[in-house]
Formats: structure tokens, sequence, C-alpha cells
């Protein structure tokens, strides 16, 4: 029996560790201040910099509920170094008919451990936004 016991610890152990891991990667919210709703079909780039240059590594679309659960595909982590999700409002706001200052929202941030999940939420407005590292 101690055995037995042995064996399943560790194999929980190790299902645990593939979860983590399986957490990581980036998801995004938008919320439209103005009308209090998620900002559906916002279109959001994702950029990674490498050589100082920005080069595009996902794109997505916000869903009924203003989120792209998961912005890479599933056989593209993250890794660590620094990212630009690009929200493009603009488009957003030009579909609902509604003037903006800020045709698109560049969040540039840094990713240090890649096994961490990363969440951009978005609060938006025509004219104005706030943003914050998520959970």
């Amino acid at each position: 029996m101690p055995f037995r016991h042995w064996i399943s610890t560790i194999a929980l152990a190790a299902a645990s560790s593939l979860a983590v891991a399986a957490e990581g990667g980036l998801s995004v919210h938008v919320l439209d201040q103005q009308t209090g709703t998620p900002a559906a079909d916002m279109r959001v780039t994702l950029e990674a910099r490498t050589g100082g240059a920005w080069h595009t590594i996902a794109r997505g679309t916000t869903d009924a509920d203003g989120r792209i659960k998961t912005l890479l595909k599933a056989d593209q982590p993250l890794a660590a170094g620094d990212y630009r999700a690009t929200f493009h409002t603009g488009d957003y706001f030009s579909a609902h008919h509604t003037a903006t200052f800020f045709p698109e929202v560049p969040v540039v941030f840094h990713v240090q451990d890649a096994a961490q999940h990363y969440h951009i939420p978005l609060l938006l407005s025509p004219f104005g936004f706030s943003t914050y590292r998520g959970s």
C-alpha cells in the first residue's frame, strides 16, 4: 500500500504541474465604460519585440462578453520578453457610430515568468481608458 500511495502522489504532482503550465498564456477583457457593457467584436493584435522590432504573433476578436480567453494558440506559449497588445478601439467605436480620441490602445508589457497566466483588462470610453495586470 505505501508504494501505491507514493505512485499516486507522484502522479498527482505531475498532473498538477501540467495544469499550472496549461494556465500560462494571455487573455484580455474589454469593457465599454460609456455603455456599461462588454466591448464585443473588438480586434486585438499581439506583437513580440525581437531584435528591437515588433512582430505580430497573434490576432483575435473579443467575444460577446468582451473577452479573448486565449489570444495565443495552445502550441504557441509565451516566452519571457516584451509584448504589445493593441486594441483596435477606432474600429470598435466607428461600428457603434461614436467618435473617439484613441483610434487604438497599445499596451506594452513584460513577461518575466512564462509559466504564469497574464490577463489584460481594458476599461474603455471614447476619451479615456484604464488598464492593469489582471489575474
